[in-house]
C-alpha cells in the first residue's frame, strides 16, 4: 500500500439489483483498507453476461443510487455504463490509473471471481492496475482459494488481499426469483431500492 496516495476502492457489478450484502462489503473494504471512498460501479455490458441481466441499464443505476443515498464515502460511477459496446475491467481500471496517477485503486470481487481470472481479458493488466480485495467469509481459505493467490500472484505479479465478510448468503439471482414467486425481499435490499422494484414492476416475469 503507498503512503500518501488517494486509496479508492471500486466495486463492480450488473447490480440486477443491488443487496445488502454488496453494501456490506463495499463498507468493510472502505474501513479495512482506510480508502478515501469506494466507487459503486454498475456494468454496462459485460461480455460474461450475455442474455443475463433482467433490468434495464437505467433501473441498476437508479437502484443502485438510491442504495448509497445518504453514503459519503460511496459514489456511484457511471464509467462502464457510458461506454459503448462490451466493457472490459482492464479498460476501465486502464483508463482510471492513466487519468490519476496519486490515487491507488482497490478492485473488490468475491473468492468465485478471483477463481475465474485468468479467463478475463487481460488479466495482467487488471492485476497491474490495481490492488485486488477477494471477500471470504471469516476469512476462510480453501486450498484452491489459497493455490489460486500464490498462482496468480507470481504469474501477474499482482498484489491481492483477503477481505473478512460477515456470512451472508445472498445473491441478486435469489432477490429476483422471490419477487417473481410473490416473496417478500426486505431486509435483503434496502426500502428504498425495493419500493422501486415494486413501482417499476421489476422481475415480475423472471
Amino acid at each position: 500500500m503507498s503512503e500518501g496516495k488517494t486509496r479508492i476502492g471500486i466495486m463492480g457489478g450488473t447490480f440486477d439489483p443491488i443487496h445488502v450484502g454488496h453494501l456490506m462489503l463495499a463498507e468493510q473494504a472502505y474501513d479495512k483498507f482506510n480508502m478515501d471512498k469506494v466507487l459503486i460501479m454498475p456494468a454496462g455490458n459485460p461480455p460474461h453476461k450475455d442474455n443475463e441481466v433482467s433490468a434495464l441499464i437505467k433501473h441498476r443505476v437508479s437502484m443502485v443510487r438510491l442504495a448509497i443515498e445518504g453514503n459519503k464515502h460511496f459514489e456511484l460511477s457511471l464509467i462502464e455504463v457510458e461506454r459503448s459496446g462490451y466493457t472490459y475491467t482492464y479498460e476501465t481500471l486502464e483508463n482510471l490509473t492513466k487519468e490519476n496517477s496519486n490515487i491507488e485503486y482497490y478492485f473488490i470481487i468475491g473468492a468465485d471471481s478471483l477463481l475465474e481470472l485468468h479467463k478475463w481479458k487481460e488479466p495482467e493488466k487488471i492485476c497491474r492496475d490495481c490492488t485486488i480485495l477477494v471477500a471470504t467469509r471469516y476469512n476462510l481459505k480453501s486450498k484452491e482459494l489459497n493455490k489460486k493467490i500464490d498462482e496468480i500472484t507470481k504469474k501477474y505479479n499482482a498484489k491481492i488481499y483477503l477481505l473478512d465478510t460477515p456470512n451472508i448468503d445472498l445473491s441478486s439471482t435469489y432477490i429476483r426469483t422471490a419477487v417473481s414467486a410473490g416473496k417478500s425481499i426486505k431486509y435483503y435490499v434496502t426500502s428504498d431500492v425495493e419500493r422501486y422494484i415494486y413501482k417499476n414492476n421489476l422481475y415480475k416475469h423472471y
